[in-house]
């Protein structure tokens, strides 16, 4: 099992990336197989992500997974393929024990945060907690949230930021949150892709602004973030969740080393 520790010593930052839901198999592993090339050469500590449900749609015909204990059976098969430790979301307090039998770390999507009985059921597995911060909270609020994991047994908190609410259809990343939130002392990790966002359009999906991607994670990285989280698929414009938002699996390597150059600079 994975700890804390093992994602922060490294040189560079630590990368979280993967397809924004479990699509199959074959797609899992070849997303993991060649991001983990990729940080193996660089350094760079590497969990692979995944949701392996969807919870939070707009609109109820929208694609939620291919099966719950069939989506986590793949994420722990990736794990054990390539030696990396799995991220995926929990929604509800019996999800957690559930979920925490198949990946490494568990993560409270952004709208739950404040939500007291899931933050102590994923604190209770025992796997790291991977808090995400709500678009509606400043940073110094999740102190509060953090809490809760580390006052129900589990110190092993990160927090991640994710953009802030900016009118009814935008985000911004206000990146004064990344030393706000470290000064806390957790990790923590830029959402890069759904920082850029752009939630309730009018046909029930979410747009983004993936042309951004390398801007957010640049300064992200420069500013000192201890992780970076990264959506990315193959082919995003037919990705069944988050067609608008996910970086194009191809590009990853390069977007990589600009971080890692950043990365060096800084320190």
């Amino acid at each position: 099992m994975i700890n804390i520790s093992e994602l922060t010593a490294g040189t560079h930052f630590f990368l979280l990336a993967g397809p924004c839901v479990i699509e199959g198999e074959e797609m899992a592993l070849r997303i993991a197989e060649n991001i983990a090339a990729a940080t193996s050469r660089m350094g760079i500590p590497y969990v692979f992500k995944g949701s392996y449900r969807k919870a939070n749609r707009s609109r109820i015909d929208s694609f939620t997974g291919i099966g719950d204990e069939k989506a986590l059976k793949i994420l722990r098969r990736v794990g054990e393929t390539f030696g990396i430790p799995t991220v995926t979301d929990i929604h509800e307090v019996h999800e957690a024990e559930f979920a925490a039998e198949y990946v490494d770390i568990l993560q409270i999507p952004a709208f739950l945060c404040r939500q007291t009985e899931l933050l102590a059921a994923a604190a209770r597995t025992g796997r790291i907690v991977n808090i995400k911060k709500g678009q509606f909270l400043s940073p110094e609020a999740m102190q509060f949230a953090a809490q809760k994991v580390v006052d129900a047994g589990n110190p092993n908190v990160m927090l991640t930021e994710r953009g802030t609410t900016f009118g009814y259809t935008d985000l911004v990343v206000d990146f004064r949150s990344i030393p706000k939130m470290r000064q806390l002392g957790y990790p923590v990790i830029t959402d890069v892709t759904h920082s850029l966002q752009q939630p309730n359009q009018a046909t029930g999906v979410s747009g983004g602004l993936p042309e951004l991607i390398e801007t957010i994670a640049k300064a992200a990285v420069a500013v000192g973030t201890d992780g970076i989280f990264i959506e990315t698929h193959p082919d995003p414009l037919n990705a069944k969740s988050d067609a608008t938002n996910m970086l194009p699996l191809g590009l990853l390597d390069g977007l990589l080393q600009k971080l890692v150059r950043i990365s060096e600079a800084v320190k």
